[in-house]
């Protein structure tokens, strides 16, 4: 393979911060994942980080939007989200109760993914899920 070629293929999406906007990013990574073993647990992630990003930032707001990043290459999926700010606090994977009744969402993203990684910037927060390919059940990748 050529030096400067990838088999990394990676898809974009940008939604209006919507409610229903939550059932078309669920969609679009349903279809582009089509057949794949990790679909299922994708879109529950995804469905989950755009969920927040509408309900917890600015992307919720009158004219407010969030991006949707699908990467995949034969190792790994990676899911990130990025919202529109003004949260005022960062996302953070947090262990709630199970009887409680916010803040469990990253917890479960955390639960389904073999990594979450948030970044700020000055424009919001991406928040980035990685599905590793080919890790054995209760294994890790390395």
């Amino acid at each position: 393979m050529h030096e400067y070629t990838s088999t990394a293929r990676v898809w974009g999406l940008t939604c209006p911060g919507f409610p229903e906007e939550v059932s078309r990013a669920r969609r679009w990574t349903r279809d582009i994942l089509r057949g794949s073993p990790l679909a299922e647990d994708a879109e529950l992630i995804v469905s989950e980080l755009s969920a927040n990003a509408i309900l917890h930032t600015a992307s919720g707001r009158e004219a407010g939007s969030f991006h949707l990043a699908l990467a995949v290459s034969s190792q790994v999926v990676a899911l990130s989200v990025t919202d529109g700010g003004g949260a005022g606090t960062a996302p953070k994977v947090e262990h709630q109760d199970q009887d409680a009744e916010h803040g469990r969402g990253l917890g479960m993203v955390s639960a389904i993914a073999h990594r979450v990684v948030v970044h700020d910037s000055d424009g919001g927060h991406t928040v980035t899920a990685e599905l590793f390919t080919d890790v054995r059940r209760g294994g890790h990748p390395c």
